[in-house]
This record gives C-alpha cells, structure tokens and sequence, in this order.
C-alpha cells in the first residue's frame, strides 16, 4: 500500500526552507501513536528545527521512528526530555484521549506543544489546557493537517483573504477517510479513546471553516452519527455530519466517512468549497478523479471565467516556519491560541450534540 492510500501513515514532504539556524530550535517526538508524527517532524526539520529526542513506551516504535529520523536519540523516560532545557518544543501524536493530559504536562515543564488533531476528547481537557496555557505562558498548538499541510489549502486561504471571491457565506467540507481496519490499532475503535468521529476527523473541518468563513464562533445547528457498515466495532462512528452557523452570519456544512473505496487511488477524496459573494472556490486535495492523480487541485470561478490551477510544488507549507518563530518570538502568525482552542471546542460541541443514527 502507498503512503498516499492510507491516511495513518501519510507525511507529506516539501522543499527545506529554513527559518533558524541548525541548532537553534530543538524539538522533540513523543508517543508516537498516530503516523502523523511523521508529517509534523517532516514539517519542523523542512523549517529548520532541530530533532533532538524520541521518546515511546513501546520500543518498536522508537526503532522504526529511528530509521527515520536517526538523529532523535532515545530517551528513557518522557522526564528525560521535559528536564532539558533546550528543548523548546515537545511534539506528540498520543492516543487522542491522552493528548490534553500530555499537553497539560508539556506546558506545566515550560514548553510549547504541539500535538495532532484532535487535541482533545472531552470538555474537561479543553478547559483544562485552557488554565495551563494562560497560566504558564506556554503554546498548544494542533497540527490541522488537511489545511496546513496542503498546499491548495494554504493557497486557498491567500485568495480568500485577498478578496478573491468576495465575503464568503458558506464553507462545505468533506472529509471521507480510507478504514484499512486491519491496520489500525485497538485504540482506534473504542469510542473513550478517539472521541468520536465529528471529534477526531471532523477536527479537521472544523478548524478550516473558522479559517476561511473568518468566524470567531458558532453554534451547532445539527449534527449526526452512525456506524453504518462495522457492527464488529460497534464503538465505531464510521459516518458523521454537522452544520454550523458562525457568529459572523456565515454556515458550515461537514460530512466526514470512513466509506473511501478501494478502487480510490488515495486515502481519501478529500474536498472543500468556499461559496463568496463573488464566486466560489472547490479544493480537490488529494486527487482529482477520473481525470489526474495530482492533488493540490484548486478550482476558482469568478467574474473573469473558470480557473482550474494545481499548485502542487508551488506553495510550500509556510506554517512550520511560522510556527518555530512565533514560539521563538512569542507571536501568534502560525495560528492564535483562541483559533486552535475554539475549532477544538466546536468539534467536541458537535459531538455532544450529535444523535444517532442507524442504517
């Protein structure tokens, strides 16, 4: 299976473009549960960072991050790394319901974290990392990889800034997702654990809508869950969807699936359309079907004509570089703390509020 076909070990690469010096940003990968560990370090190192440690209870995966980052050394214990100073960033792809809790402790030792989506699982934890980070001065940032690491997307929201297609009214986002349900670990279908599927992969729609509608907030209008094809995992949601209205007037449409074919040449047909006042704008993300198995597809329709631009190659992920010098500056260019926080709460709100239905 190709790194393109299966979502969990998927880590996009980029040209290097280095913001600081080797050596002056060291960092560090912990609890390496989810494969996404391997995009956020790609990121980091592309930006110039330092991966100084490597830090798992289980020491098989320590050996194969190792084989891949050969550099981290080992460390005994996760105190090993919170007591280094150099250290400035602790990054993490925990078990999601231990992802606040990790955070919480990251901080509480002075430095900045950074942890795959979903951030948290339950209130409790937002609210807590909410204290922890006000109080220690110390950075909690996501890595919403379906935005800041496509590059379509980041071009997206350049456009959309700029005026491109007017006052945006709506954002619809879809998220369908590849199972491989034999590959995934035991953790994945218990429901404490990863959240719920609006929760753990519907983080990612979230977190875009509030980027390009502008929305500070929003209410959940709607939302629903169901396991429609896995009664073997029945703490398996294997579909999802939700509506939100933004404090700014602005909507919000998400589905998100665990339903991608085999026959899809990618983990998923990964899609978004930002409807403006003056045009619309569709990301084809990861392939655009039928036709080209490029991602990176964006299709802008405007006054002017129809616009179909890949930009694959052309954009970079800027956010890693931005991320490494808010932390060193203590700027907030790469994302706010209020951003991040609050595509955390909408997804957790949604899920609380989702009902349940069955096939």
């Amino acid at each position: 299976m190709s790194q393109k076909s299966d979502g969990m070990i998927y880590a996009p690469e980029s040209l290097p473009r280095p913001v600081v010096a080797p050596g002056d940003f060291p960092f560090a990968a912990v609890h390496l549960d989810h494969g996404h560990i391997y995009g956020q370090c790609n990121g980091l190192l592309e930006a110039g960072a330092t991966l100084k440690w490597v830090y798992d209870p289980d020491p098989e995966k320590v050996a194969v991050f190792r084989a891949k980052f050969p550099q981290a050394r080992a460390a005994r214990a996760l105190g090993e790394i919170l007591a280094d100073s150099e250290v400035r960033l602790v990054a993490a792809a925990a078990v999601p319901s231990d992802r606040g809790p990790l955070g919480c402790q990251v901080m509480e030792a002075g430095k900045d974290y950074f942890t795959d989506k979903t951030p948290f699982t339950t209130l409790g934890q937002l609210a807590e990392a909410r204290v922890v980070a006000a109080r220690t001065g110390c950075k909690y940032l996501v890595y919403y990889s379906e935005r800041l690491h496509v590059e379509c997307a980041m071009h997206a929201g350049d456009l959309v800034r700029g005026g491109a297609i007017g006052r945006v009214i709506q954002v619809l986002g879809l998220g369908p997702h590849r199972l491989s349900k034999a590959s995934r670990p035991a953790w994945f279908f218990e429901r404490a654990k990863y959240g719920g599927i609006l929760c753990d992969i519907g983080s990612h729609q979230f977190e875009q809508y509030l980027h390009f509608s502008g929305a500070t907030d929003a209410t959940v209008a709607y939302a629903a869950v169901g396991n429609f094809a896995n009664p073997d995992k029945p703490e398996l949601e294997d579909f999802g969807e939700a509506s939100l209205v933004g404090n700014n007037g602005t909507t919000n449409y998400i589905r998100v699936d665990w339903f991608t074919p085999d026959g899809l040449r990618t983990w998923g047909d990964g899609r978004t359309v930002i409807l403006g006042t003056k045009g619309y704008i569709e990301l084809r993300k990861y392939v655009n079907v039928g036709a080209d198995p490029r991602g990176d597809n964006l299709i802008l329709v405007d006054d002017q004509g129809e616009h179909f631009i890949n930009v694959a190659g052309q954009i970079g992920f800027r956010f890693f570089g931005e991320l490494i010098l808010d932390c060193l500056h203590r700027t907030e260019n790469a994302m706010t703390q209020a951003h991040a926080f609050k595509a955390a709460e909408l997804c957790l709100l949604a899920q609380a509020a989702a009902r349940k239905i069955t096939p």
